[in-house]
């Protein structure tokens, strides 16, 4: 038995994504830009694609931006506005618990000589709305905060956050990192105020190596890939069509029935963390009594190393998380769980069970079946 719980990390792809990939690189091929029937036939992968997700944002197409994923997303996003708005100020805030994405981008900032605010959460993960409200200044340029947390399922509040940009410093742009959010709710960037909006394609049965940025209409950006000119300028080089084509076809499956799919990973997430709250010395992190994402688990397990858990639950087909697979694969302590401020014992003993539309219940009880039978057993090679 095969039970893949990371997919956090990535997911597996639809069928239908498989095969219009298929379609766009042995049959329809063609470059978007060139002028010939083989290029209109591709473009219009790209325009579909387009389309649909705008749809989803109820936005119009020309605000969107395609990329690589996530990462360029938010490179893009921070890098772009930074640079445009550099006149009007110099000051970038965001939490102390984003994705390296942003984090690493925000750094490379403060070498450029803009000033970063990392605001604290608090133990569930939420952003203190206080502190953001004493954060931001006259000079505030960017506020970023991620929708979902990739490691603990929290989320922020993200129309509260809008407001109160709009009521402190409405020429402040607000990005925000959905990559985790991003078809498993219905976000309407200008009903919450979001200027920027980062998504990748295989968090959600797309391909690897696409996502595309939302921009609002009153949003500049300067780019940081040139080259031919394609998509306005801002993002130079040939259209990724299988990708950009394949992550379309995620998007309009995801959102066709995102209402039941989300309702059915919830229970089965309310069913996990029920088990898992009868179990000895195994904390839940980011639960927020539900109010959290429905497909994301976060347990630390005291007294059991989380890369031994791991390993452990893999011999048995389980396959888990201890960690952010988009930062790399060698260990490192957390920043998100060190942020909450979990007990120093438990930031190696962490690990994070992450679903999809294609986990089952009986999967789910031999994973908390395995879960509790694996920490019986390792729990005896330290306790006396």
């Amino acid at each position: 038995m095969e039970i893949y719980l990371d997919n956090s990390a990535t997911t597996r792809a639809y069928p239908e994504v498989v095969d219009i990939i298929r379609k766009t690189m042995l049959e329809d091929y063609g470059n978007p830009s060139s002028m010939h029937m083989k290029g209109v036939d591709a473009e219009k992968y790209v325009r579909t694609a387009k389309e649909l997700i705008a749809d989803t944002l109820k936005c119009k197409p020309d605000n969107i931006l395609f990329t690589s994923g996530g990462t360029e997303s938010d490179n893009t996003a921070l890098i772009g506005a930074a640079s445009a708005a550099a006149r009007r100020g110099k000051h970038i805030i965001t939490t102390q618990i984003e994705h390296p994405a942003v984090l690493e981008t925000c750094e490379y900032l403060s070498k450029q000589g803009y000033e970063i605010t990392y605001l604290p959460v608090d133990g569930e993960g939420r952003l203190r709305l206080d502190k953001l409200r004493e954060a931001l200044r006259d000079d505030t340029i960017i506020l970023s905060v991620m929708h979902t947390n990739n490691e603990i399922g929290a989320l922020q509040p993200i129309e509260e956050i809008g407001q109160i940009l709009r009521e402190v410093n409405p020429d402040t742009l607000f990005h925000v990192d959905a990559v985790q959010g991003y078809g498993k709710y219905n976000i309407i960037p200008k009903k919450c105020g979001i200027d920027l909006m980062s998504v990748s394609g295989h968090k959600l049965h797309g391909p690897k190596g696409v996502g595309f940025l939302y921009m609002s209409d009153r949003v500049r950006l300067r780019p940081v890939i040139f080259g031919g000119g394609q998509q306005k300028g801002l993002r130079s080089g040939t259209e990724n069509v299988p990708g950009i084509a394949g992550m379309g076809e995620a998007i309009r499956i995801t959102y066709e029935h995102i209402d039941e799919d989300v309702d059915r990973l919830r229970e089965l997430k309310e069913y996990a963390v029920g088990r898992l709250k009868q179990m000895d010395d195994i904390i839940i992190n980011g639960y927020n009594n539900g109010v959290s994402a429905p497909h994301i688990i976060s347990i630390s397990i005291k007294d059991v190393r989380a890369e031994v858990m791991l390993h452990a639950l893999e011999a048995r087909g389980v396959y888990v998380s201890s960690g952010s697979a988009c930062a790399s694969n060698k260990p490192a302590i957390s920043a998100t769980l060190k942020a909450i401020g979990l007990d120093k014992s438990l930031l190696d003993s962490t690990i994070r069970l992450s679903m999809s539309v294609y986990t089952t219940r009986e999967e789910m009880e031999y994973a908390l079946d395995s879960i509790e039978e694996e920490t019986g057993k390792l729990r005896r090679f330290v306790r006396r």
